[in-house]
C-alpha cells in the first residue's frame, strides 16, 4: 500500500492564518530603485523592511554553519582542477533568507527557490534551515548586498508558513543527520507579497518546476546559492553545473564542485539553468546527509535528496496550505530495489531478464555462484516484487555457463536455455515463480556447444516471442538459430566466421535498443556497442554508445529486458565487479539509458 505523505505546518506569525490575496501583476523594480508601498497588500513585508536594514542584512551569520569547521576553517581544495563554483551577480528565481528573534536576536541565511505553483507565493528551502527560523523572517530573491529592502531587485517577502515532513528530526536538534530521515531535508515555504503587494512569482516574472528526480546520476545538474559573508564579502550568489551520482545507501544526489560555504543550503538543483531565466526544472534541494556537506568539512563536495513521492506531496499541501491528514508510518530511507546488498550480489553469476510471471512485465532471474536460482518479479516501473527462490544451492546449477531468457515455445511464457560446462544444452520452457519446470535437451554433453561462450535471444527474425538465438563462439564466430522450440534449435546461419574481433565481447545481450530487435555489446576495453536489425542477413547497424574506458571493464553480468513502462525490451541491468548492480532504462541505440541503483556499493 503507498502511504500518502504528510508534513508539520509551521504558523511563523499570527496573520500567517489567512491566505494573502495576490495584488494584480506589476512590474518589478530595477536594482536599486525604490519599491513604492503602494498597496495594502504588502504590508507584511512593509514592515519587515522596517527591520531589516541593508545593514543587518549583510552582517547575517549562516544558519546553516555546519558547513564550517568547529574552528571556523576551512580545508583547501584536495586536487587541482577539481570544479569551483563562479560567482556571480544572481538570478530572480534564487535568494536568501534572513530571519531574527527580534531587534536584539541573531540573524541568519540559507538560500531559497521559487517554485512554480498556482499559488504562486512558495519558496523551497531545506527543512534544517527551517526548523531553526524561530522568529520573523523574510525571503530576498536575487539579494544584493548594500541594499536597503526598498531598493532589492524584487523587494522582500515576508515568510508566513513552513511545510516540513514531521519525520525530520535531525540528530540532537542539529543540522548535522546522517540518518535515513536526512533524506526528508526539504521545505516548502508560504511568503506575503512584498512592499508594493506583489505575488512572488509576479514580482520575479517565474518560478522553477518542481520535478521529480529521475534518477541519481545526472550529466549537468546546476546548483546556485549565497556563501555566507565570511567567505563571499561581495554577497555574491555562487554556481556550479556538474554531473551528480548517488550518495551510496540514501534517497540523495552528490555533487563535487568548491566554494559552497555555509549559507547555500537549500540551494536548487536545477537540470536546465540559464541566467536569470524565467524558469527550469529543479530535482533537489542542497541538504541532506550532515546538512548537505560531507564529514572532512570541506566545501566541495554537496548533498541534495532527489525529490520524490515525499516532496511532492509536501509541495502540494503547502499549495493548498492545508492542514496535514493524520500520522505518518515510520520513514524506512532507502532500500535497494534488490535485495540482499553488494556482498551477496557479487556472487550473481548468471541474470536473464524475460517474463516468466505472466503478467506482460520483465523479470530478473539470477543464477548464483552457489547454485542458486531466484526469481525477482519487475514492478514494470523500474523496481522488484518481494524475491522468489527458485532453487535453494546446488551443485548441478554451479556448471551453468550461459543462459537467455525468452518465449521460445510460443506459449506466451517464458523460459530459459542453458548451457552447461560439459556442453549440454537444455531448455526450461515454463520458468515461473514456483520453479523452473520441465528440462527438455537441446545438445548432448561432450557437443561443440562447449564452446558456446555467449548466448543472446530475440525476435531476430521478425517473429513474435523471443524466439531465436545468437550464439557467440570462442573463436568468435557468430551464428543466428531460428524456429528454436521445445523441438530442437531450429536452422542454424553463420553470420560472422571465426575472427579476433568477437573474441573480445566481453558481455552480450539481445534486446530492442532501437527500431529493430539486435544486440548490445560490451568489449574487453570497456567501449559499449549496440547493433539493430539483427537478423539472418547480417548483424545490422552498428552503433557507438561509449568508447574504450575503464569503468566498464568492471561490468560482469549483463542482461535485458522490459522493466519499465514503454514496454520495450531495452532496459539493460549491469551487475559489476563490486556487487553494484545498475539498471540502465529505455537504453537507445548511440546512449545509455537513465540509471537507477538497484544495489548499492559497499553495502
Amino acid at each position: 500500500m503507498a502511504y500518502r505523505i504528510r508534513w508539520a505546518a509551521v504558523t511563523v506569525a499570527a496573520a500567517c492564518g489567512a491566505a494573502v490575496g495576490l495584488a494584480a501583476p506589476a512590474p518589478a523594480a530595477p536594482a536599486g530603485s525604490p519599491v513604492p508601498p503602494d498597496s495594502s497588500t504588502g504590508q507584511e513585508a512593509r514592515k519587515a523592511a522596517r527591520f531589516w536594514t541593508a545593514q543587518r542584512m549583510a552582517g547575517a551569520r549562516p544558519l546553516d554553519a555546519v558547513r564550517t569547521a568547529p574552528d571556523g576553517s576551512r580545508k583547501p581544495l584536495a586536487a587541482a582542477g577539481r570544479p569551483q563554483g563562479t560567482l556571480f551577480q544572481g538570478t530572480r528565481l534564487v535568494g536568501t533568507f534572513f530571519g531574527s528573534d527580534g531587534p536584539g536576536g541573531t540573524t541568519w541565511h540559507c538560500t531559497g527557490s521559487v517554485i512554480d505553483t498556482k499559488a504562486r507565493n512558495i519558496v523551497l528551502t531545506a527543512a534544517h534551515c527551517a526548523r531553526n527560523m524561530k522568529g520573523d523572517y523574510v525571503f530576498v530573491p536575487k539579494f544584493v548586498k548594500g541594499a536597503s529592502p526598498d531598493r532589492q531587485p524584487y523587494g522582500i517577502f515576508h515568510v508566513q508558513r513552513l511545510f516540513t515532513d514531521p519525520r525530520y528530526v535531525p540528530d540532537n536538534g542539529s543540522s548535522t543527520s546522517k540518518k535515513p530521515v536526512s533524506d526528508l531535508d526539504t521545505t516548502f515555504a508560504r511568503v506575503s507579497a512584498n512592499q508594493r503587494g506583489q505575488s512572488l512569482q509576479d514580482a520575479v516574472g517565474g518560478g522553477l518546476t518542481f520535478t521529480r528526480a529521475s534518477g541519481y546520476t545526472n550529466r549537468n545538474v546546476s546548483v546556485v546559492g549565497y556563501p555566507s559573508y565570511q567567505h563571499n564579502s561581495a554577497g555574491s550568489a555562487v554556481k556550479c553545473t556538474v554531473p551528480t551520482q548517488q550518495l551510496p545507501g540514501y534517497r540523495q544526489m552528490s555533487m563535487t564542485c568548491g566554494g559552497y560555504y555555509g549559507g547555500v543550503s537549500g540551494s536548487p538543483w536545477i537540470t536546465d539553468y540559464k541566467d536569470d531565466a524565467r524558469g527550469g526544472h529543479v530535482i533537489g534541494n542542497l541538504g541532506g546527509y550532515n546538512g548537505g556537506g560531507n564529514d572532512a568539512n570541506v566545501d566541495y563536495i554537496s548533498y541534495a535528496p532527489a525529490f520524490g513521492d515525499e516532496a511532492a506531496n509536501l509541495l502540494a499541501d503547502a499549495v493548498a496550505n492545508q492542514d496535514p491528514p493524520g500520522d505518518l508510518p515510520p520513514y524506512e530511507g532507502f532500500q535497494d530495489p534488490l535485495p540482499g546488498g553488494a556482498a551477496r550480489w557479487r556472487k550473481a553469476a548468471l541474470l536473464a531478464g524475460a517474463d516468466y510471471t505472466g503478467d506482460k512485465v520483465g523479470d530478473l532471474l539470477v543464477v548464483w555462484s552457489d547454485g542458486g536460482v531466484t526469481l525477482s518479479p519487475g514492478d514494470g516501473k523500474g523496481g522488484f516484487k518481494p524475491e522468489k527462490r527458485l532453487l535453494k544451492a546446488n551443485s548441478t546449477w554451479t556448471h551453468a555457463r550461459a543462459l537467455t531468457g525468452g518465449d521460445f515455445t510460443g506459449s506466451s511464457g517464458s523460459g530459459l536455455l542453458v548451457r552447461w560446462s560439459d556442453g549440454e544444452v537444455t531448455l526450461y520452457p515454463q520458468v515461473g515463480a514456483s520453479g523452473v519446470g520441465r528440462e527438455i535437451r537441446m545438445a548432448s554433453p561432450g557437443s561443440a556447444w562447449k564452446n558456446a561462450v555467449q548466448l543472446a535471444s530475440g525476435q531476430f527474425d521478425g517473429g513474435k516471442g523471443a524466439t531465436d538465438l545468437l550464439v557467440r563462439w570462442s573463436d568468435g564466430r557468430l551464428t543466428l538459430y531460428t524456429g528454436v522450440g521445445a523441438g530442437g534449435l531450429g536452422s542454424g546461419r553463420q553470420l560472422l566466421a571465426a575472427n579476433g574481433t568477437w573474441t573480445k565481447a566481453a558481455l552480450l545481450t539481445g534486446g530492442t535498443f532501437g527500431t529493430a530487435a539486435g544486440l548490445a555489446v560490451r568489449w574487453a576495453d570497456g567501449s559499449l556497442d549496440t547493433f539493430t536489425g539483427t537478423s539472418a542477413a547480417g548483424l545490422g547497424t552498428r552503433k557507438r554508445v561509449q568508447g574504450p574506458n575503464g569503468l566498464w571493464t568492471h561490468a560482469q553480468v549483463m542482461t535485458s529486458g522490459d522493466l519499465t513502462s514503454d514496454h520495450t525490451g531495452n532496459d539493460l541491468v549491469v551487475r559489476w565487479s563490486d556487487g553494484e548492480t545498475s539498471l540502465y532504462a529505455d537504453t537507445a541505440a548511440t546512449s545509455l539509458g537513465t540509471e537507477t541503483t538497484l544495489v548499492t556499493p559497499g553495502t
